[in-house]
């Protein structure tokens, strides 16, 4: 007879992967996904005290034949356009989507205000125009919708309080807990156009960056549209990005072999891991017990070594509250920090070297060397 948790122990490495993918798929089946019906512009009025952003988007996913403003999760060979106008209800806790129920109430909940579908010539003159705001792009991760992803990037500009120019590029991602691997080969597939998105950001103006926010797979994507830009020789795009990898689901040594061609970028990408995150735990279970570079440990002095020789900086930022139950959505607290994007359109960010290893202090909204919070020096 096996007692308490001994069957645990005896339980082969393969079972143990379907169990928790069943647990996963099981726990993902119970709570409720917003619908397509979501992306639809409410028709009642907005409250005087809320809030609303401009998210602009381009998506290589297919448009629904039957609504043609939304979208499915087909792959595309063109990419497609729209402008979204989003209020953020008066009683928005920053970091968190708050969900119509049923009926749009703008009152309670996010809702579109107004949305419109652009052509790729306004799509980059809409983005060109606001000459004097920063260009935010975000790349979503695995198991995310269309609509899912348009309403994240809504909150974290309306939380970060920075007067930039919100881009979606929105990847054909299956949203389901199921399809992980039919998820990495929609994420490798867009890479032609999220390159040439890339491209397209940079080009619309002639100075300032592009800071780029991906979470999770979409750091694959990310990471491989950067190797494909390097290997065209478009170092011209490369030194005006400003890139962050959040909780990124890669195998470490294929991140090194990306970070190899690569190179050393103008500005130093930037990591968020966390040594908790259950998501990635499981990723690391799927692919074969390969370790994930979002959940590095800071740490460790090999890591401290190679962030500094790669010219990464590596940041742990298991300090803020996760708002989900995988402790896989930190990044989009994030964006309610000072530090960590800056404040009233003014960046603040901290004083970081080219590359090293730090933890995130959420109370004190800091950034430190792990060591130096063990009363310990580290030469930089």
């Amino acid at each position: 007879m096996i007692h308490g948790a001994d069957w645990l122990v005896r339980m082969t490495p393969s079972v143990i992967r379907i169990s928790v993918v069943a647990l996963l798929i099981f726990v993902a089946g119970c709570a409720g996904r917003p619908q397509t019906e979501i992306l639809s512009s409410v028709k009642t009025s907005i409250p005087h005290d809320a809030k609303t952003v401009e998210v602009l988007s381009a998506t290589n996913r297919t448009k629904k034949s039957d609504e043609p403003k939304s979208f499915t999760a087909v792959r595309a060979t063109e990419t497609s356009y729209q402008q979204f106008e989003i209020s953020i209800p008066p009683n928005h806790k920053a970091g968190e989507i708050e969900w119509r129920q049923s009926k749009p109430d703008p009152r309670r909940s996010f809702a579109i205000v107004d949305q419109q579908p652009l052509d790729e010539d306004a799509f980059f003159k809409k983005v060109s125009s606001a000459r004097d705001r920063e260009i935010g792009l975000f790349i979503h991760g695995y198991n995310v919708s269309y609509q899912e992803s348009i309403y994240r990037l809504a909150q974290m500009t309306a939380d970060s309080g920075v007067q930039g120019t919100a881009v979606l590029f929105g990847w054909p991602s299956r949203s389901s807990v199921s399809a992980y691997g039919v998820d990495k080969e929609a994420a490798t597939s867009s890479r032609d156009q999220l390159s040439a998105l890339l491209v397209g950001l940079t080009a619309s103006r002639k100075s300032g960056e592009v800071r780029v926010l991906a979470h999770s797979m979409g750091c694959w994507l990310l990471m491989e549209a950067l190797r494909q830009l390097k290997l065209e020789k478009r170092d011209d795009v490369l030194k005006r990005l400003d890139v962050y990898l959040a909780s990124p689901d890669i195998d470490e040594d294929v991140f090194r072999t990306q970070l190899d061609v690569v190179g050393k970028m103008q500005n130093p990408i930037t990591i968020f891991v966390s040594k908790d995150d259950i998501a990635l735990t499981v990723s690391s279970l799927l692919t074969g017990d390969t370790p994930r570079l979002g959940a590095l440990d800071v740490s460790d002095p090999v890591v401290i070594r190679a962030s500094r020789e790669k010219g990464v900086r590596v940041i742990d930022i298991s300090s803020i509250k996760a708002s989900d139950q995988f402790r896989h959505g930190r990044y989009s607290a994030l964006a309610v920090s000072a530090a960590a994007l800056g404040k009233d359109g003014q960046p603040q960010r901290p004083t970081l070297g080219a590359g090293g290893a730090y933890i995130f202090d959420a109370a004190g909204a800091a950034v430190s060397s792990p060591f130096r919070l063990a009363s310990q020096i580290v030469n930089p």
